[in-house]
């Protein structure tokens, strides 16, 4: 009798450039994860032995899964940012492939014209994100970007007053700082990732920092904010070989999409739809999407090489100088 596949769970942000990566090998999913009807909703390329199943899920939902396998089980793959990595890496291995950079750019602290903040804290510029006063709306406590705020803060601002940074699901944060307000607390400021680093200006936004540019002046690298890593125990649940198998499989995956930009980007529309039906603002558009995707899938999300790996590396280590994760020492990769 032929043996049944083996299943895998790949858990992504809801975001377009991880949609974007993995549809030829789980199948076009639905934003609320069913297949798309028909031959759509199969994997484009032969998976051989493996069977993956997306599951889309809010970035800091992913971390805190992964930080957590006391209390929920495990992703067999997942999408990870670089900072909660530190904290798991005992467990999970960081693939070569799927990572997300930003060369010169990426999260972005925004907030109102100040003429919009009648009674409240003005915010111009880094040094007005620092008072105790000052709340900040933020994707998650895990995130690299909340490590990447936290650097450029210092460790002194962020421990003064740790209850102002306001954590909810990334989709809600430009909502939330253009009303100035979230579940009836103030919001002075937000620190946007995913696509709204690109529409925040919809929302009548402005630009405080933008965190990838500053990383930029002072290191001259890449920044690497979220990675895709693998169990550590897939070879010693499936037999020997099975993590490079199922690596070799995840390469194939972002190099086919990659090569069909086009349909691909495409296919992420329903999904940067369905983020701003949560979290308000404009209805994206195919130009938008297609600037956006080509921003975080870029050659170093096909195999992001030593440069890559020595990004992610010094990240931590800076990470950890600043207090604000765990030293890591030397980064491996599958």
């Amino acid at each position: 009798m032929p043996t049944a596949p083996i299943e895998l769970t790949l858990a992504h942000s809801p975001d377009p450039d991880d949609a974007f990566m993995w549809w030829p090998i789980t199948g076009k999913i639905n934003p609320d994860a069913t297949p798309v009807d028909g031959p759509e909703g199969r994997p484009a390329i032969d998976t051989g032995r493996w069977r993956f199943r997306a599951i889309p899920a809010d970035i800091e939902f992913l971390n805190r899964r992964a930080a957590s396998p006391a209390e929920m089980p495990q992703h067999d793959i997942t999408a990870l940012s670089v900072r909660c990595w530190a904290d798991v890496r005992d467990r999970y291995a960081i693939t070569t492939c799927g990572a997300s950079f930003g060369d010169g750019f990426g999260p972005k602290v925004v907030a109102r014209a100040p003429t919009a903040t009648p009674g409240g804290p003005v915010i111009r510029c880094e040094g007005c994100l620092r008072p105790a006063n000052v709340n900040i709306a933020v994707p998650g406590k895990r995130t690299t970007a909340f490590m990447m705020l936290s650097m450029i803060l210092g460790r002194e601002s962020v421990l003064a007053a740790p209850d102002r940074f306001v954590e909810m699901p990334f989709d809600q944060i430009i909502g939330a700082v253009a009303r100035g307000e979230y579940q009836g607390r103030p919001i002075h400021a937000g620190l946007v990732i995913h696509e709204g680093q690109l529409t925040f200006g919809d929302a009548g936004l402005r630009l405080v920092i933008d965190v990838g540019e500053w990383w930029k002046d002072e290191t001259g690298l890449l920044l690497p904010l979220g990675v895709n890593a693998v169990r550590r125990d897939l070879d010693t649940r499936f037999g020997a070989g099975a993590m490079r198998e199922v690596c070799d499989l995840l390469r194939a995956s972002v190099a086919y999409s990659m090569d069909r930009r086009e349909e691909s980007t495409r296919y992420t529309l329903p999904f940067a739809m369905a983020n701003v039906s949560r979290g308000g603002g404009q209805t994206p558009t195919l130009e938008r999407l297609d600037r956006y995707c080509r921003m975080y899938v870029s050659d170093e999300t096909r195999d992001m090489g030593e440069r890559g790996r020595q990004a992610i590396e010094r990240l931590l280590s800076e990470g950890a100088k600043a207090g604000a994760c765990p030293e890591v020492g030397r980064v491996e990769l599958v």
